[in-house]
């Protein structure tokens, strides 16, 4: 279980980090006075989520005054307690400012908001487990440091789905590859009724030593093309394996990728053609 309390400097990256921990899980409420931290902490519990993030910052700056006592209470409740808090120099945060065109929650000229800010959160960041200065990191980074903090795995997800080029490629795969080149086992009449998923007809389809070489590097390009997806940050990838009608060859690729990229969280979610008409 955890319990988190997110703050920071305007523009440091607070919705990055929220972001981060909400793909990882975590339930999110943003901008949530000191007060009300208990109630929260009350509900999350009845509602039996483990995983709870919660952000204060500049916007809260009205119910400032309850921090030490809410804190003091919920602490004494919840053991797993933690608050990390986000800055950055001021140089940084007025170029975001610039690039984004936001107000900031205090209002006035940006240099002496981002000072009074930083005094007026002062005491949040006293209490901070952890403190990230982010002037350097990208958001990819952020997003790493804070998994990296909370001792948390990106979840990732290949998704593989195999289609037919006759009913058109999907609309919605990150990458779509052709198998038509492999042995087709539509022209056998014992193998032509039956999909890729059967035993003899991926036997059939990888049964000579070109096919075994041509899917060793479609193996090995979607395992590339997956793990730089997830070091981008992303925490999901489409590849979409076609043949013909979409029912012998490339079923059994997806297939069998699946079970060879297990470790890069390989999935089959669909084989879109294996039921339509005929045609391999």
């Amino acid at each position: 279980m955890a319990f988190v309390v997110v703050s920071g400097l305007s523009g440091s990256g607070k919705s990055t980090a929220l972001r981060t921990l909400e793909d990882a899980g975590f339930f999110i409420t943003d901008n949530l006075p000191p007060e009300l931290w208990g109630a929260m902490h009350d509900l999350v519990s009845a509602s039996g989520l483990e995983r709870v993030a919660i952000s204060t910052d500049a916007r809260t700056r009205h119910f400032l005054g309850a921090l030490e006592s809410s804190y003091a209470r919920l602490a004494r409740r919840r053991e797993d307690l933690r608050v990390l808090f986000l800055e950055a120099n001021a140089e940084v945060l007025l170029r975001r400012y610039n690039l984004t065109r936001r107000e900031h929650p205090l209002g006035e000229t940006l240099m002496v908001d981002f000072a009074r800010e930083r005094e007026l959160l002062a005491p949040l960041r006293a209490i901070a487990d952890t403190v990230i200065d982010t002037t350097s990191l990208t958001a990819g980074e952020l997003a790493e440091r804070v998994l990296h903090t909370f001792r948390l795995e990106r979840d990732f997800a290949l998704r593989l789905m195999s289609f037919g080029f006759k009913n058109a490629p999907p609309r919605d795969a990150d990458l779509v590859i052709d198998v038509r080149s492999l042995p087709n086992p539509y022209y056998v009449p014992e193998l032509s009724p039956k999909t890729g998923l059967e035993p003899d007809v991926a036997g059939y389809v990888f049964g000579d030593e070109a096919s075994e070489r041509f899917y060793g590097e479609v193996r090995d390009f979607v395992r590339t093309a997956a793990e730089r997806a997830r070091a981008s940050g992303r925490h999901g990838y489409t590849v979409a394996i076609g043949c013909t009608g979409g029912q012998h060859r490339s079923v059994a690729v997806a297939a069998r990728l699946a079970g060879d990229l297990a470790d890069q969280g390989a999935q089959v979610t669909d084989h879109r053609d294996m039921q339509v008409g005929e045609g391999g």
